[in-house]
């Protein structure tokens, strides 16, 4: 009788062990905007301090080459989120945030991973930056998220009081179309269809959001927490900033104040993760969107995307290879450093593949990590990566070993060509002395730019500027109009 209940009990160990094996995980990618390389400790920062994020990463798998789509903001997002590169759909611009615009924002016919995941059972969420449309057709609830708290916008301010509802639309320096105005970045917040609130610094609040979405959860969930910290306006709260007095540059000081205070918000989920037992089960991607600005182009030194030259909107390194990693307990993953060429793209690839999601519609372009970081695979994820900025007025390609590049938009700009095995660092241009490779990587290039569509949307300025056009013009013709118009005489 001993002998039957001791089977009995392994038997139920065993069936223990399989269940939980098979357990879908939760998905968690978080997102830093604007992020240096250089400027968070598992990258090399001692002047910056993010512990939380540290912890993660010594205990995940570090990308060494680990990449977005683009070097700014919203193509390098929609690339992240859709699993395709953004040239596809022909969206290489910061789309502005129109609430009236039917046309502006994600193609409806890309899907997303949250609703590639949301059809195979999953809890879905976004919390923070959204930028993928601000009207109907494209708020986050309708692209596969059943939770949104955040701004629609590319920005927002990071303090309560600085919400308004009005602004002005044109800048009194410039003439031009006030960007964060017409951007809606100083709007209050929206949590789902309805509108939002935050009482306290945005980036805290962002996080206990995220933290209480986990908590409530009862489902395998997937969690987007896209922060939008470092990104300007540059705000922090006082005793923040005050930690990094050593810091000279008052920019820079603040900067890290934000960076700070955003590994501070991702030790409040990992707590979350912890308390509600969902911590092991939870596979976490941390990545920023594109390198930090850079003082040459943006005007602003504050960030550091040391050892790459350049940053955002760069082809060049500091622009698109980011701090990324990887962090999961029951994934069994190899932790360390994996050298291999990884994409943003890959993000939805392997979510989807874990978490059994959707795979109908366009096929997605980045590769399931994880028999890569298990060992089960050999090599590199990805043969080549590429970039488009601007429909090829900068261009980039690269392999493990080449990288080929056109930076654009100067006088005189050339291709550039670069050893990545002995120069990642991009210090010695090699393009003379090989042409063999050169016509190797431009023929790589181009066969892949066939599957690309020219950009179909207008960069936020300009869109700004021609709504503005359109509606003096409206008026204009109305007032005129109403000139000539004869008077109605009553009897």
């Amino acid at each position: 009788m001993r002998k039957i209940h001791y089977l009995l009990a392994c038997l139920a160990l065993v069936t223990t062990f399989k269940t939980a094996a098979q357990e879908k995980p939760n998905i968690l990618v978080i997102l830093a905007d604007d992020l240096g390389y250089g400027d968070v400790g598992f990258t090399g920062s001692t002047e910056i301090k993010t512990p939380n994020l540290d912890q993660l990463a010594k205990n995940g798998v570090i990308f060494k080459n680990g990449y977005v789509t683009h070097p700014y903001c919203g193509p390098s997002r929609a690339g992240l989120i859709t699993g395709r590169y953004q040239a596809r759909f022909g969206l290489e611009i910061n789309l502005t945030n129109s609430p009236f615009d039917m046309y502006n924002g994600l193609p409806l016919t890309e899907q997303t991973f949250a609703n590639r995941l949301k059809k195979s059972g999953y809890t879905t969420g976004i919390i923070g930056k959204w930028h993928m449309g601000g009207s109907e057709p494209f708020h986050p609830n309708n692209r596969g998220f059943d939770y949104f708290y955040g701004f629609l916008a590319g920005g927002h301010s990071y303090f309560p009081e600085n919400v308004k509802t009005v602004a002005p639309l044109v800048s009194e320096k410039t003439g031009e179309p006030a960007y964060s105005a017409n951007e809606g970045s100083y709007h209050p917040l929206t949590r789902n269809d309805k509108a939002g609130e935050f009482t306290e610094y945005l980036t805290t609040a962002l996080s206990k959001d995220a933290a209480k979405f986990i908590g409530d959860s009862k489902k395998p969930f997937c969690l987007y927490m896209a922060y939008n910290a470092p990104h300007l306006p540059l705000e922090a709260p006082k005793e923040t900033i005050d930690k990094y007095k050593n810091i000279k540059d008052p920019q820079r000081r603040v900067y890290a104040a934000m960076i700070d205070k955003m590994d501070e918000g991702v030790g409040i989920i990992i707590k979350a993760l912890k308390d509600s037992g969902k911590y092991d089960n939870t596979l976490i991607f941390f990545l920023s969107d594109n390198g930090g600005p850079r003082a040459e182009k943006q005007g602003h030194g504050f960030a550091f995307n040391g050892p790459f030259v350049g940053g955002k909107g760069s082809m060049h390194e500091g622009g698109s290879h980011v701090p990324f990693f990887l962090h999961w307990p029951n994934g069994n993953l190899k932790k360390g450093v994996f050298e291999g060429l990884v994409s943003s793209l890959d993000i939805a690839a392997t979510a989807v593949a874990l978490g059994n999601g959707d795979t109908s519609g366009e096929k997605l372009e980045g590769t399931n990590l994880i028999p890569f970081l298990t060992g089960a695979k050999k090599g590199t994820p990805h043969d080549a990566l590429f970039w488009r900025m601007d429909d090829g007025k900068a261009w980039s390609v690269r392999t493990e070993k080449t990288k080929y590049l056109l930076e654009g938009y100067g006088k005189n700009v050339q291709p550039e060509l670069f050893d990545m095995e002995k120069d990642p660092y991009e210090s010695n241009n090699i393009v003379s002395n090989s042409a063999k490779d050169k016509a190797a990587m431009a023929k790589l290039w181009n066969e892949w730019n066939q599957g690309n569509i020219s950009n179909s949307f207008l960069q936020a300025g300009p869109y700004q500027k021609k709504r503005l056009e359109m509606y003096k013009k409206l008026y204009d013709d109305l007032h005129e109009k109403a000139k000539k118009q004869k008077l109605l005489i009553i009897e």
